[in-house]
């Protein structure tokens, strides 16, 4: 059965990537919970999408160009009122707060832009300290990165291979680099004939971001291994109803 897993937390309905939009994707019966993590000036691992902070506090500039104590003073709520006040996460906090859920974590390093040198080794020890190897992913469009945390002993059912353009024949590409899974757009997910030729090569598809019924209706059928939605409780019931 396809896993549902909520894409920066229930987004639409709480401000993406803090513990609230976690929590509620957690309630409305999601199986997975993808966010995004960089580091900031002092080296803290934050959980943010934007390499800015503008469109989802109240301040400016670079993630990196501020300290852990100054993200915090900012108001992470992305213009949703009833959350005023909500901070940016770090994965410690995120992971304190999933880790007892028992679903699985998809953690995407946000260093295509930014290098962020030792993300890799930050994260993988975040994730050791939580005991909860087994429940993540660590995914990336900075394949380079992927490779690292292969070499500092990720296993392949760890990574997950994020990608925006086409790629032809990506599950080979895929394996060789010694991949778990794609993370391709939903838009290049043009068939079943794409998840039958990854799952011959022994990876996992995890298309981003299904959020209309229709495209939801066809991974389920074409039998993807998890969607990243941005519509947790509309994902689940769809799916349980058949």
């Amino acid at each position: 059965m396809t896993q549902i897993w909520a894409h920066r937390g229930a987004r639409r309905e709480a401000p993406e990537n803090t513990l609230p939009a976690f929590e509620l994707a957690v309630a409305q019966g999601a199986d997975g919970i993808e966010f995004d993590v960089q580091l900031t000036a002092d080296g803290n691992v934050v959980v943010i999408h934007d390499e800015t902070v503008e469109r989802t506090t109240d301040g400016t500039g670079p993630v990196v160009g501020h300290s852990l104590a100054q993200l915090r003073n900012l108001d992470a709520s992305a213009g949703m009122p009833a959350f005023a006040g909500v901070q940016i996460p770090t994965l410690a906090d995120t992971l304190a707060l999933l880790a007892p859920a028992g679903l699985m974590v998809n953690i995407e390093l946000k260093n295509s832009v930014e290098d962020y040198p030792g993300l890799e080794e930050r994260v993988l020890a975040a994730v050791a300290a939580h005991g909860i190897a087994d429940r993540v992913v660590l995914s990336s469009f900075n394949h380079y990165s992927l490779k690292r945390l292969q070499h500092l002993g990720a296993t392949a059912g760890e990574l997950g291979m994020l990608y925006t353009d086409p790629l032809y024949k990506p599950w080979r590409y895929a394996a060789r680099l010694g991949m778990g899974a794609l993370h391709p757009p939903a838009r290049l997910v043009l068939g079943a004939g794409y998840i039958r030729r990854a799952h011959a090569a022994g990876l996992e598809v995890r298309p981003w971001v299904v959020n209309s019924e229709r495209r939801l209706g066809r991974m389920f059928a074409w039998g993807a291994d998890a969607v990243i939605t941005d519509l947790p409780a509309l994902a689940v019931r769809l799916r349980d109803a058949g």
